[in-house]
């Protein structure tokens, strides 16, 4: 379990503050400790915002995969070798284009074993658009990359951990795609994952409603009583400890959460807005469900204040230790079931 991991970094946006955000956090030559991290980007693009932010005393290691890479410095494997012009706080063609050749090279070789996890940068969701690339995000992106039947997508600060049935859909869209099957299925992965990705052994779900007042017996919308209840009651017979369905304002202004090793909530806006108030920058967003290790910081690309100096490297710093305590907990957890004790049945007579 001494073994440094290798993490692999996508650079998201390069018109925002993902390589700014990823310099700050390898510029302290202490995390090297911990992993060997390795960013698939473009160097004369990361020299750039480094520049741009006034960093003077840092440079990547260039490699051409990961086996190359050097665990006392931070890497950087070249994705494109061609000149790129950057205008930073712009959205355009460009920053979505090399996003998407940063996010598909590190996949591939998480894909293959090159990698122990994958941190990925914020990218926009719009311009990222492209021939390989139809999908809402990074989530959906890699589920389908990594052929995985359902993922969670799950939000973590310290005790806090969220998750959503519904992720990027149309608000319209979200009380039809509600089920009781759907709802089960998030319980089973949170459950699972409370279980193996963070050691806890009887996690305490709680479940968030979906209409104000969780319904109001039925005065404000049926959903809450004829789908999320029978939902959570299925859940419980199968052994999963869950409670609810809480009406969600309340749940929040009471500290409720803090009783619960994780909630679900019905749609992204009812989770991530509380989540991201109550984490105050040192949020991650963890994709629950794969068979590999995927998290993310919780912000977006900084637009407004790319290249400024502003970003805080918090959230993506927390990202990433994440992403090393999730791989660890998974393979300690692994080698403990497969090498059990062991039974034998004590004998009455120890003489």
């Amino acid at each position: 379990m001494s073994e440094k991991l290798k993490i692999g970094i996508t650079v998201g946006d390069v018109n925002g503050i993902g390589l700014e955000v990823i310099i700050k956090s390898l510029m302290d030559n202490r995390v090297l400790e911990y992993f060997t991290p390795i960013v698939y980007g473009n160097t004369k693009v990361a020299s750039f915002h480094r520049k741009a932010i006034g960093v003077q005393d840092f440079s990547f290691n260039v490699i051409q995969h990961p086996d190359q890479a050097n665990p006392k410095r931070a890497n950087m494997v070249n994705c494109w070798q061609e000149d790129v012009k950057i205008t930073l706080g712009e959205q355009n063609e460009i920053g979505g284009k090399y996003a998407f050749l940063s996010l598909e090279r590190a996949a591939e070789d998480l894909r293959n074993g090159k990698l122990d996890a994958l941190v990925t940068a914020p990218i926009n969701k719009h311009n990222i658009q492209q021939d390989g690339f139809h999908f809402p995000g990074h989530t959906e992106y890699l589920q389908s990359k990594m052929e995985a039947s359902d993922v969670l997508m799950f939000m973590i600060a310290d005790e806090l951990r969220i998750g959503v049935v519904t992720g990027h859909i149309p608000v319209k869209d979200i009380a039809g795609s509600i089920t009781a099957e759907a709802i089960l299925q998030k319980l089973r992965m949170m459950n699972e994952s409370l279980k193996k990705d963070f050691w806890i052994e009887k996690p305490k779900i709680a479940v968030l409603g979906l209409n104000p007042h969780a319904g109001d017996n039925g005065l404000i919308g049926t959903e809450d009583e004829k789908i999320i209840a029978p939902a959570i009651q299925k859940a419980k017979e199968e052994g999963i400890f869950c409670f609810g369905p809480y009406p969600a304002d309340g749940f929040f202004a009471s500290d409720t959460y803090t009783k619960f090793d994780g909630v679900l909530a019905m749609y992204h806006d009812q989770g991530l807005i509380p989540f991201k108030h109550i984490a105050s920058r040192k949020g991650v967003n963890y994709t629950a469900g794969l068979p590999i290790v995927r998290t993310s910081p919780d912000h977006g690309t900084g637009y407004d204040i790319a290249g400024k100096n502003l970003a805080s490297h918090e959230s993506f710093l927390e990202a990433v230790f994440s992403a090393v305590h999730i791989v660890k907990r998974r393979r300690e957890q692994g080698e403990l079931v497969a090498n059990p004790l062991p039974f034998r049945r004590l004998s009455k007579d120890r003489d």
